[in-house]
């Protein structure tokens, strides 16, 4: 835990929360010449921010919702990770929409969310018969099959986008602690005291970027804030991906909802579910969400690809107050200050991360002086990556594919024995996640920094040796 005996206390601005929106926003504000510190109680996105469909999309459904801006600015925003900030983490993907006999949407109604989508700034999608579809995606069910949506969205490594962004913050000069939480917050000469660490720093502005426990650091400012959120629990289940799986696909569940079978790092990715819960806490996933998840994906898929669950996993959505029900619930931002001046920041969509973190700063330019640049740059990993000399080929691909430009600072470790046997993942990784990426346990190493957890990996015996790594003195390797 850091505690900050050897760092300086004085900030321009304190970030607490260590999810994407908080890891973005302190990497703006140090690019921006600012001081920052970066706290999160747990480790660097280990909530919702590790824990989503893992998508940089306009929203396809949002448009039903009739949230026409949102969905523009999206599809700049995943236009814009895809080519400058993060191309090494953002990639294209196809996507097939079936239309069903007695589905909630017809050909036409498609090709008319295709139609807007494109508009809007996307890439113009089409309407294919169901022989193509079935061509584009084999393993579709094609009993009632009529046509199909075809178009073009991204996906991403959440965890690592948000580690990207920890990254950042740290390069430009932030102080970024894990397992540093913050305990109280209280006015101060100049700004504020937040005590964290058994330490007190004294910032001249404070962004709450706490997501599902907003409310909670809200209280530490003000114990009589009341509640400013909805939560939603979304569930995702990992099974095989079948030889041939290349396009996701975009089942539509009700004129509301979809459900989604994403091939994600060699495995599928379903889900997600949204129903309301009323307080972050223990996000098991029930058999009941098992069921659910499973049922809403067979409307498009043969039941035995659906089988073996490999892995689950469970996020909060943060939504505003006041709605119909998550699932009708517009993915907006809620953003507010505090009777000592903190703001508060929540909700959005993973794709709209910058913007939401550029407007928080913009809110605090008259503390921090108007000193916030704006403009996008690229993330660390973004760029030309540099010769892998000495590096077995398979391994060398498996590193510029996660860690992009700086592929080379772990393959410097020269420690290329696989994690498991016949899996990319290289103890060097660990050695990296340990010594450059803040990991301090298994955990965050299993299911943060590679996704061994998430593909349903895991074993008593591979837990234990990654401890043994994590827990060694570090190595005087990578800079």
């Amino acid at each position: 835990m850091q505690t900050f005996a050897q760092a300086e206390r004085r900030f321009d601005l304190v970030v607490v929360g260590g999810g994407i929106v908080g890891a973005a926003t302190a990497a703006e504000a140090a690019r921006s010449g600012l001081k920052v510190a970066l706290l999160e109680r747990h480790d660097f996105g280990s909530g919702t921010s590790s824990a989503s469909s893992k998508l940089i999309h306009g929203g396809l459904r949002y448009l039903r919702l009739g949230d026409l801006r949102l969905v523009r600015e999206a599809l700049a925003e995943a236009r814009l990770l895809r080519r400058v900030v993060a191309p090494h983490l953002v990639r294209e993907l196809e996507f097939v929409l079936p239309v069903y006999q007695g589905g909630p949407y017809g050909p036409l109604a498609i090709r008319g969310a295709l139609g807007a989508y494109g508009v809007l700034g996307g890439r113009r999608g089409r309407v294919v018969s169901a022989g193509t579809a079935a061509a584009l995606a084999p393993h579709l069910c094609r009993e009632g099959l009529r046509a199909a949506g075809v178009y073009a969205d991204a996906q991403t490594n959440d965890a690592r986008l948000t580690l990207a962004n920890v990254r950042a913050a740290a390069d430009a000069g932030a102080v970024v602690a894990s397992r540093c939480e913050v305990t109280g917050i209280a006015r101060a000469s100049g700004g504020l005291v937040v005590e964290a660490g058994g330490t007190e720093l004294h910032a001249t502005a404070v962004v709450n970027a706490a997501g599902p426990w907003v409310d909670a650091v809200r209280r530490l400012e003000d114990p009589r804030a009341g509640t400013s959120v909805a939560l939603s629990k979304g569930v995702h289940l990992v099974v095989d991906a079948p030889e041939g799986f290349d396009a996701a696909l975009t089942i539509p569940v009700d004129r509301t909802r979809v459900s989604f079978a994403l091939p994600w790092e060699g495995v599928l990715l379903l889900g997600t579910t949204d129903s309301a819960v009323d307080a972050p806490g223990s996000l098991g996933v029930t058999a009941a969400e098992e069921e659910q998840v499973l049922a809403e994906a067979a409307q498009g898929l043969p039941a035995e690809l659906l089988q073996p669950v490999r892995a689950r996993f469970a996020g909060l959505r943060v939504l505003p107050l006041g709605h119909d029900g998550t699932a009708r619930a517009r993915r907006e931002v809620t953003c507010s200050r505090g009777p000592l001046g903190m703001v508060s920041v929540a909700g959005g969509k993973l794709t709209t991360y910058r913007l939401i973190a550029r407007s928080v700063l913009d809110a605090l330019r008259p503390e921090l002086g108007g000193r916030v640049r704006s403009e996008p740059f690229p993330l660390p990993g973004a760029g030309p990556v540099p010769p892998l000399t000495g590096v077995p080929p398979a391994v060398a691909a498996h590193l510029v594919r996660t860690y992009g430009a700086l592929a080379a600072e772990v393959a410097a470790y020269e420690a290329f024995e696989p994690l498991v046997p016949g899996e990319p993942e290289v103890e060097a990784q660990v050695l990296y996640a340990r010594d450059r990426e803040w990991a301090v346990d298994a955990e965050d190493v299993l299911r943060r920094r590679t996704t061994l957890a998430l593909r349903g990996l895991v074993t008593p015996e591979l837990e234990a040796r990654v401890s043994r790594i994590v827990g060694a003195a570090k190595a005087d390797v990578g800079g």
